[in-house]
């Protein structure tokens, strides 16, 4: 913050030494050493910097941002006429004291009052200057004023998509759990020892998610090793007739980063699914990585909910898609549909920001 606040000082210094330069440059060269005379050539830049500031720290914040324009027009009005009278006198006084020194030819009819219509002229001349600084003061603060807001806004947003991955978050998990526990009570009545190995297992994958999906990402190897440890929870009480492949090619290391469980209700889905009691089925899970994106292509039987069931309603897939939409907006693409004359489910996501950009 004083980094930006320095910053901003020596930007305004260096503009009014830029806009004071030339009336001390181009001063004739026989009166170059004249003091009175560089002091009055400073105060128009002077003035033009009275008229800046008391726009941009006074009139903008208080007058025009607040809709007190008829105030703000007014008072801008009476300062800049005042303000060009007194620059019509410096000029005049500049003109005398560069006669004296024999610098400058006398004005015309010195004797003779000039005219109300040149005085107007000279005025109205006059104003331009003070005009265009009150245009720059205006428009500056604005656009301070902008930046701010927009500022404040992408905050927010944060903010938002924050709380949002957090509430999904907390959805995912007790929806994944109650699974896990339906599937695990079904195992105990016909395989104790079995039941035991998957309450191991749930334990595990059970403190990978108290611990693992704390923050907005993970890395792509524990989160394969999360769903890893899923299937062979499901292999458990899966019967023969289903055959179940996982392959997984990611690279090691926190390289490669995730958002956590946005893949596990795609792979839930495809169990509840893809599995008959009755038929051969299968479910086919491969997720790969090349460092620069991330794939998920999940493949199982179809065998669709009749309009009767309605376990689940979707909550996953549902959830899936929003968390993708606030982790990876616009860097993301999501296919899925059925193949194979109905026969086969397929769900790939792509993912084209291995490293959660969008949530930095």
């Amino acid at each position: 913050m004083k980094s930006k606040t320095f910053y901003v000082a020596a930007f305004h210094i260096v503009c009014w030494i830029l806009v004071a330069l030339p009336a001390v440059v181009f001063v004739p060269q026989h009166v170059r050493w004249d003091t009175g005379i560089y002091l009055l050539r400073l105060c128009l830049p002077v003035l033009l910097c009275l008229v800046f500031y008391l726009n941009y720290l006074w009139l903008v914040p208080r007058f025009f941002v607040n809709r007190k324009l008829g105030v703000y027009v007014c008072v801008n009005l009476a300062l800049v006429v005042v303000l060009a009278l007194c620059m019509e006198c410096i000029v005049f006084l500049i003109h005398e004291a560069e006669f004296a020194v024999g610098m400058a030819p006398p004005l015309p009819d010195r004797a003779l009052p000039p005219s109300l219509m040149v005085m107007a002229f000279s005025v109205v001349k006059n104003m331009f200057p003070f005009i265009l600084s009150v245009a720059l003061a205006t428009s500056l603060r604005l656009a301070m004023r902008w930046e701010e807001a927009e500022k404040g806004r992408k905050e927010m947003e944060i903010r938002k998509t924050e709380a949002e991955l957090d509430n999904l978050r907390n959805q995912v998990n007790p929806h994944f759990l109650l699974n896990t526990l339906n599937n695990i009570y079904a195992l105990i009545s016909f395989d104790a020892d079995k039941a035991q190995r998957a309450v191991l297992s749930l334990s595990a994958l059970l403190r990978q998610m108290l611990y693992g999906g704390k923050g907005n990402s993970v890395s792509l190897k524990d989160e394969t090793d999360f769903i890893r440890n899923y299937v062979e929870l499901m292999r458990l009480r899966l019967s023969r007739n289903v055959k179940v492949d996982f392959t997984a090619s990611v690279p090691e290391g926190d390289g490669v980063r995730i958002a956590p469980f946005i893949l596990i209700s795609i792979v839930e889905n495809a169990f509840k699914h893809g599995v008959s009691t009755a038929k051969p089925c299968f479910v086919s899970i491969s997720i790969t990585s090349d460092g620069e994106s991330i794939v998920c292509d999940v493949r199982n039987s179809n065998f669709p909910k009749s309009d009767t069931d309605r376990s689940g309603h979707g909550i996953g897939l549902e959830q899936v898609a929003r968390r993708l939409d606030i982790a990876y907006a616009g860097k993301y693409q999501w296919d899925s549909g059925v193949s194979g004359n109905g026969g086969v489910y397929y769900s790939k996501i792509t993912i084209y920001d291995t490293k959660l950009c969008n949530n930095r």
